[in-house]
């Protein structure tokens, strides 16, 4: 099946942040509908505009076939080379039923937070990509305000890794050596 092979490879691309704006269409008795915004995750602006449908279906009783998308944009990150923490409110379903998740990761940017959010919900929950749905993503600023121990113990001010597999180089080392080299300090 050549058309699944393309739509495969359209889904295993890195996501994208995105504004999606829609409304109910006009009709003689609401000339002036109220307008729906929502950000969301997707590889591309066309699964983008369908997962807002989705949600829009969902929430209020607005589809594609009664609605038009206003206006679709990408949203890029305002400092893309700085370290922030990331909070993630999720709702999924799985095996047994719909569950409601917080997590924390400390990631560059919103979209780098949410990829790592769904490999490590496929990871350790078995969920899906259309089974996850991101209700909130915020940046958490003060770090009191982190739950996680695992986000916290990176925020300490002597925060050091170990290297134990330096190899000292030697100016005149031979190219062969009768016994084997300790690499650990």
């Amino acid at each position: 099946m050549p058309g699944r092979q393309k739509l495969t490879n359209v889904l295993s691309g890195r996501l994208q942040e995105y504004e999606v704006i829609g409304r109910h269409l006009p009709t003689e008795a609401n000339p002036t509908p109220s307008m729906y915004r929502m950000t969301i995750f997707a590889p591309n602006e066309t699964i983008a505009k369908s997962r807002f449908w989705y949600f829009l279906r969902g929430l209020r009783k607005v589809k594609k076939a009664t609605g038009e998308i206003v206006s679709v944009k990408a949203i890029h990150e305002k400092h893309p080379l700085k370290v922030k923490n990331f909070g993630i409110w999720v709702r999924y379903d799985s095996r047994s039923g719909t569950h409601n998740m917080y997590k924390e990761y400390r990631d560059l940017s919103r979209v780098d937070a949410v990829e790592s959010l769904y490999s490590d919900m496929a990871a350790r929950h078995r969920a899906r990509f259309r089974s996850i749905h991101i209700l909130r993503v915020v940046e958490i600023e003060k770090t009191e305000d982190i739950k996680r121990p695992y986000i916290r113990q990176l925020i300490a001010k002597d925060l050091s890794f170990p290297l134990p597999h330096r190899i000292a180089k030697e100016s005149n080392a031979k190219i062969f050596s009768a016994k084997r080299p300790s690499t650990f300090a």
